[in-house]
């Protein structure tokens, strides 16, 4: 985001080509010692708080964890929502040494709270296995180095490549012929849209691409800094735009997971679902080379498809951490692309952000999303993750959530929505 701060995405070249209390947490979790015979090599125990709950990530995290030899580890799960939703609470508690969290500006805004280890010394030893954006999405306002980037994915528009041959469907290109499209998926008797924003932060997607394609990455991005109004005519075309295909989505998208959303997509329910790469978890093994994907398609001309969300997972050393010098290890365990191949091999919807990572047993999919980034000229986190996460949370999600719900109150929503920021970003 262009704050003032070190940090830009412009021309962000990625990978291949290129808390409630504290007690919140610990009740969710589960406890997940490294198993006998891993660990124990002399720094002590690692805890580490971890948000990948779902079965693919979670698996994915044990697996790399069980490699890292120098200490015993202790993992504790938490549903990936409630983390989000209590890390604030939960850094200023008892957090655990090393947690799971995301580049950019969250990480910034935690890192200038004093929540984080400075972890520059470390970046001494991997720095050669990133590009200077992967250090730049790492770096907080003071220069200094807090975050230690493992996998990304792009977003897109998903689809099944045998539904769409059968149906004799084509990407489109431009706003036009995505409703066109949609129309005819619909008089096809399916579903056009997968949609679904039980958890509140799948629907930021769609605001986030529209806010893109319509008013340039640059507007966008200032527009979630807070200097931007969102009673300016610019938002409200893009809520119009929005409304105007909300009857090609799927409906009782506020009772639906992404997870269920993305299961009627691999049934041929649903005809193509804008979400992250990641709902390849959703697909059987036997099914996921039948998923591709197309960029969401242009709608200003002056913008065309320059810009897309590809947010970066990764890990963090927490202030209160009891064992740093066993937590700067397990992140430097992270950091090489060996920790990466195993996760990208195990997870279809992932992409490695270290530079030396094996990219050879990438799937067709995994290389298209590497390409897709590569080819974008300005490169978004997200709308929960380019933002104050007290916006994201107490005012974007409950107010997407409401249009979802009410797409014809534009006008007092957006009224809302600017009074809230103006409280919160002043």
């Amino acid at each position: 985001m262009d704050r003032p701060s070190p940090i830009s995405r412009r021309n962000l070249i990625l990978g291949a080509a290129a808390f409630g209390v504290p007690a919140v947490l610990a009740g969710c979790g589960s406890d997940a010692p490294s198993p006998a015979g891993q660990g124990g090599g002399g720094l002590g125990t690692v805890t580490i708080g971890s948000n990948a709950s779902d079965e693919i990530p979670k698996k994915t995290l044990d697996t790399v964890v069980k490699g890292f030899t120098q200490a015993t580890t202790r993992i504790n799960t938490v549903d990936h929502n409630t983390f989000q939703e209590n890390i604030n609470r939960y850094l200023r508690g008892t957090p655990e040494d090393v947690f799971t969290w995301f580049a950019g500006y969250r990480m910034q805004f935690f890192a200038e709270q004093g929540l984080a280890v400075d972890i520059s010394d470390v970046w001494q030893e991997i720095g050669g296995d990133y590009t200077q954006a992967f250090k730049d999405q790492s770096t907080g306002v003071d220069g200094k180095q807090y975050f230690v980037p493992f996998t990304y994915y792009p977003w897109a528009v998903f689809y099944r490549k045998s539904l769409w041959r059968e149906r004799g469907y084509e990407p489109p290109a431009t706003l036009d012929e995505f409703t066109a499209l949609a129309r005819k998926m619909k008089a096809d008797g399916i579903v056009p849209i997968a949609f679904a924003d039980k958890d509140g932060w799948p629907a930021m997607g769609t605001f986030d691409i529209l806010n893109m394609r319509i008013n340039g990455y640059d507007f966008h991005i200032s527009l979630m800094a807070g200097k931007e109004s969102w009673t300016d005519p610019r938002v409200r075309q893009v809520f119009d735009t929005w409304r105007g295909l909300m009857e090609f989505h799927q409906p009782a998208a506020l009772g639906r997971t992404w997870q269920e959303a993305g299961q009627s997509l691999a049934q041929k329910k649903t005809g193509m679902y804008l979400l992250g790469m990641f709902v390849a978890q959703q697909f059987p093994e036997a099914d996921r080379d039948d998923l591709d994907f197309f960029t969401f398609p242009a709608i200003n001309p002056a913008y065309g498809t320059d810009s897309i969300d590809a947010p970066i997972d990764g890990y963090m050393i927490s202030a209160k951490a009891k064992n740093v010098e066993g937590a700067k290890a397990l992140i430097k365990h992270f950091a090489q692309a060996s920790s990466q191949d195993i996760a990208t091999k195990l997870d279809p919807g992932t992409l490695a952000a270290s530079s030396k990572a094996d990219t050879s047993g990438y799937s067709a999919l995994q290389k298209r999303g590497a390409e897709l980034v590569s080819k974008a000229t300005h490169i978004a986190q997200f709308l929960d993750r380019d933002t104050r996460p007290d916006f994201a949370s107490t005012v974007m999600i409950p107010s997407l959530q409401t249009f979802v719900g009410k797409p014809d109150e534009i006008d007092p929503l957006l009224a809302s929505i600017e009074k809230q920021k103006a409280n919160i970003f002043r």
